[in-house]
């Protein structure tokens, strides 16, 4: 039997440091489909980056990548001018007062008012390249509104098509506070899911907050 030993440049399926790093970081494999890639034991593999210092990413960013093998669903886009300046604090601003942050992977903003919300809509698509038909709404209304009709307002208002919708939550008339004087129409919910951008956001507020007076 004649045994071969292999140098780190001279290894079988070419695991090198420029092949490890092209599969894990820049195609978003795990260990475990890399493993199955080359035909190797994810221990293997795990080794391999651990002694080429490739930091491996922890539970909820492989979850992230797993979801989105091309990379984000979104690109940053900085405000360049004064102007949009402004509307990029707004939008901070809108998420920051009306925003429900409490939710940690979806970005949720809801309110009666349709100025509102398209101008959330508009810094979303703007700022970071978010499809509109990406985009989800959920109604809560009262047991006195025509679901028909509350839904055609929102969906002509927005210009979003009906199909984006969840199955709107019916409250009894009058039973939540003052909510139920606030619109006709009922209270609408903007639903954008992905965990990264809610985090930039979230970095954001904070960041805001700390500013100096």
């Amino acid at each position: 039997m004649c045994w071969v030993w292999y140098t780190d440049s001279s290894m079988p399926n070419q695991l090198t440091k420029q092949r490890l790093e092209r599969l894990y970081l820049k195609e978003n494999k795990s260990s475990a489909e890399i493993a199955r890639f080359l035909n190797y034991s994810p221990s293997k593999i795990n080794y391999w980056l651990s002694k080429y210092r490739i930091p491996k990413r922890n539970i909820s960013e492989a979850i992230y990548s797993k979801y989105h093998p091309r990379g984000d669903p979104f690109t940053i886009y900085h405000p360049r001018t004064m102007h949009e300046a402004v509307l990029y604090g707004q939008g901070i601003g809108i998420y920051w007062g009306e925003g429900n942050k409490a939710n940690r992977n979806t970005i949720r903003v809801g309110n009666s008012d349709p100025a509102l919300l398209k101008a959330f809509i508009y810094f979303l698509i703007k700022f970071f390249g978010i499809k509109k038909e990406d985009l989800r709404f959920h109604l809560h209304l009262f047991t006195d509104i025509d679901i028909q009709e509350a839904t055609s307002f929102w969906s002509k208002a927005l210009r979003i098509q009906k199909k984006q919708f969840y199955k709107p939550m019916v409250s009894v008339s009058g039973s939540i506070g003052t909510y139920r004087k606030k619109s006709r129409y009922g209270v609408l919910t903007v639903y954008y899911g992905n965990v990264k951008l809610k985090n930039i956001l979230m970095k954001q507020i904070e960041e805001h907050a700390h500013t100096p007076l």
